[in-house]
């Protein structure tokens, strides 16, 4: 039984305010973070998108492919048509060998708006809010058919995104969805990513690691910025560099010993925030939480 550690390319590269690292190879991330000693990382968009082109891209830096970003439309469209949206990402995920696919709802969402502050974040009745979660939950039992997992991820600017949304969508959804815990995510939309952690345990599928800095967090509140200057602003940081938790939130899932990724995703600007020494900083700290926490990790 156990865990793996991950990273995520959006430290080096953003995928939703692309100015940020897009000057960055794709090269230099993959080999920065194997330095680093994760022994996987997630999708982005300098990504290939075929599975012949990349197995042996992330093979040549001992890399495997945790898992890729989808963005959902379900209030948009029945869950048929989006599961046959999802058809390409999710035949490259199984071909990658990937075991997760990340699930956000995005046909509203605001996380990639510059111009419009979180205090703006779209939201749902409760009768919605039921219809929507039952949307999902038919997609992911054909996800489950098709040999994958849906991890669904609340996120900042979306309609899943306080504590009360979290807990509103997964008392409304079907065991075949999963939750995909951010730590980052709750503890910027005022949740408890530890409460969160004992709650939801047994659902919780996927894992993205992030920490905080309070007196960012502050400004963002005082300011009323929007996600993409609250990143600006350096509100992300890696594990153990900010305000989380992290002791209690894997201490909670020791219980049901969590299996799976533990992925640092720590958005920053790489001009501020030395991508190759945050990886490396990320790793150490959450290598050492996880330890602590008794769950053991795979060999790298």
């Amino acid at each position: 039984m156990t865990i793996r550690l991950g990273t995520n390319p959006i430290a080096w590269s953003n995928d939703d305010l692309e100015s940020l690292g897009g000057e960055t190879p794709l090269e230099t991330c993959l080999r920065e973070a194997r330095a680093a000693g994760f022994e996987g990382i997630e999708m982005g968009n300098k990504f290939p998108r075929d599975a012949a082109t990349l197995a042996p891209l992330l093979e040549s830096h001992e890399l495997s492919l945790v898992s890729g970003w989808y963005s959902g439309h379900l209030l948009e469209r029945d869950a048929a048509a989006e599961f046959d949206a999802m058809g390409p990402h999710l035949a490259l995920l199984k071909a990658m060998g990937c075991e997760q696919v990340i699930f956000a709802e995005t046909s509203n969402a605001i996380h990639g708006r510059q111009d419009i502050p979180l205090s703006r974040s779209p939201s749902l009745t409760p009768a919605e809010m039921t219809a929507f979660a039952g949307r999902v939950s038919a997609v992911a039992e054909r996800v489950r058919d098709a040999g994958l997992q849906l991890a669904y991820h609340h996120h900042a600017g979306t309609v899943v995104e306080t504590e009360a949304e979290t807990d509103a969508f997964m008392e409304a959804a079907g065991d075949a969805v999963g939750l995909l815990l951010d730590t980052g995510h709750a503890t910027l939309a005022g949740a408890d990513p530890v409460a969160l952690a004992r709650r939801y345990a047994p659902r919780i599928t996927h894992v993205h690691c992030k920490d905080l800095r309070p007196e960012v967090l502050a400004e963002v509140h005082a300011q009323d910025l929007s996600f993409l200057n609250a990143v600006i602003a350096g509100i992300f940081t890696v594990p153990g560099d900010g305000c989380v938790d992290f002791a209690g939130v894997l201490g909670a899932l020791r219980a049901p010993r969590y299996q799976g990724w533990l992925v640092v995703e720590a958005e920053q600007d790489p001009a501020k925030a030395n991508p190759a020494v945050y990886a490396a900083l990320g790793h150490k700290n959450l290598a050492r939480f996880a330890a602590e926490a008794g769950l053991a990790q795979s060999p790298a």
